[in-house]
C-alpha cells in the first residue's frame, strides 16, 4: 500500500480529499499542517494549533505541524517533504479544486521532495463536492469569511442542504469558497472516531475577514446518524 501524507487545513476540502485518497487505497500516515513561527496558528485558515491537534486526535491520524515564516514557507515545505520521503512516504494528498497557480506550486514542491501529488477533487464540480460532502456524513462549521462577501452571520454555520441553498443566492461566492470566500473546520465525519464540540467562540473582524475564534472545544463520542 502506497504511503502518503495529507496536506491539512482542518477544512472540508482537505478532509474530503483525505477520505477519498484513503478509499482509493492510499495509507495516510500524517496530516501535514504549516503553522506560524510561534506555533500558535495555522497559516492556511488561521485556526489555533491546539484545535487542529484535537481534530487529528479525533480522526486518529498524527498531525505534523511545521513552524515557518511566510517568507520561508516554500523552503520549509520542501524540506518537510524530503524528510517524509526518508520515512517511506511517496505520495501527498491535496484538496485543491481548480486554482491553477496553486497546482503549479504543488507540482513544484512535490518534485523537489520526490513526492507524487494526488488531487482527488481536482476539476470536480464544486456543487457536487459540497453535496457529496454532506451526503457522506461529514459535519463542518464556517470559521472564517471574506467580510466583503459574507457577514458574521455565516460564522458557526454548519454545511448542510440549507447552507448550500443559501450560499447559492450570494454573488461572487464559489460553492466551495475556492477563492478564499470562506473557510471551515470539520468536526465529525466518516473518518472520525470522535467528534469535536465547540463550546465557546468569539466573532472577530480582522484584516477584512470575519473569524470565529474558538476558545473552548472538547472531544465527545460520535452521534448516530438519523
Amino acid at each position: 500500500m502506497e504511503q502518503a501524507f495529507a496536506s491539512w487545513s482542518g477544512g472540508k476540502d482537505s478532509c474530503l480529499a483525505c477520505y477519498l485518497a484513503s478509499a482509493d487505497g492510499l495509507k495516510i500516515r500524517y496530516l501535514l499542517n504549516m503553522v506560524t513561527e510561534d506555533g500558535r496558528q495555522s497559516w492556511s485558515h488561521g485556526l489555533a494549533a491546539e484545535w487542529l491537534h484535537m481534530q487529528a486526535k479525533a480522526i486518529g491520524i498524527p498531525l505534523m505541524q511545521q513552524r515557518t515564516t511566510q517568507a520561508d514557507y516554500e523552503a520549509t515545505f520542501k524540506k518537510t517533504l524530503v524528510d517524509l520521503k526518508r520515512e517511506g512516504i511517496t505520495a501527498g494528498v491535496f484538496g485543491d479544486i481548480n486554482f491553477n497557480a496553486h497546482l503549479e506550486w504543488i507540482e513544484r514542491v512535490c518534485a523537489a521532495g520526490g513526492i507524487i501529488p494526488h488531487l482527488p477533487l481536482w476539476e470536480m464540480d464544486q456543487n457536487k463536492i459540497l453535496k457529496d460532502f454532506v451526503e457522506l456524513g461529514f459535519e463542518t462549521i464556517v470559521v472564517a469569511t471574506n467580510a466583503e462577501l459574507m457577514d458574521d452571520k455565516w460564522l458557526g454555520c454548519k454545511i448542510d442542504r440549507d447552507f448550500i441553498s443559501d450560499l447559492s443566492k450570494l454573488k461572487n461566492v464559489t460553492p466551495c469558497g475556492e477563492a478564499g470566500e470562506y473557510h471551515t473546520l470539520v468536526i465529525d465525519g466518516p473518518i472520525f472516531k470522535k467528534r469535536l464540540e465547540v463550546i465557546k467562540a468569539n466573532k472577530v473582524l480582522r484584516d477584512g475577514h470575519w473569524l470565529l475564534e474558538i476558545t473552548d472545544c472538547e472531544l465527545r463520542p460520535k452521534r448516530k446518524r438519523p
